[in-house]
Parts: structure tokens; sequence; C-alpha cells
């Protein structure tokens, strides 16, 4: 009679401290699963935003972008081949050093 009334009392409280795990543990997962969500989204927007940066990157260091401001914002020429003037420097004891 003694081990049924405990089992009974047992079931009674186990039961309810079950189910309330249960629900305790779906509302876990279903926050995390909205964190995850979230972090996946924010990292969506990372990754599209560093390929904008990518592809302005190329754009802007692109030898012709380069060129045109040069030549029309700076107002800069190619320099002629006639009016090139290359020194070397050579270093040692013969150039008396």
């Amino acid at each position: 009679m003694m081990k049924r009334r405990f089992l009974a009392y047992f079931l009674v409280l186990t039961i309810p401290a079950f189910l309330g795990l249960l629900v305790w543990q779906s509302n876990r997962y279903q926050n995390l699963n909205r964190e995850l969500l979230r972090i996946e989204l924010l990292q969506e927007e990372w990754v599209e935003g560093n390929k904008r940066l990518i592809a302005d990157i190329t754009e802007y260091s692109s030898p012709e972008r380069i060129e045109q401001i040069a030549r029309f914002q700076l107002e800069m020429q190619k320099i002629q081949p006639e009016n090139l003037l290359q020194i070397n420097i050579v270093e040692g004891k013969e150039n008396g050093y």
C-alpha cells in the first residue's frame, strides 16, 4: 500500500515537471531558432555588402578610370618616350664612396 501511494505521488509530481520541462525546452528552441535566422540574415547582408565593396574596388582601381581621372581632373598627360630621362644610380667603391 505504501509503495502504491509513493508511486502515485511520484507520478503526480513528475508528470507536470516533465511537461513543464518540455514546454521550456520548446520555448528555448524557438528562441534559438529565431536568433539563428536573425544571424543568418545579418550574415547574408554582410556578404552582399562585401560583394558590393569588391565590385567598387574593381571599378575604382581599373586602369581606364585612373587614366581618365589623371587626364581630365588632374590635367596630367602621358610622358613621351623622347622626354623621358632615366638615371641609374650605382652604389659601390668605384664611385668614390
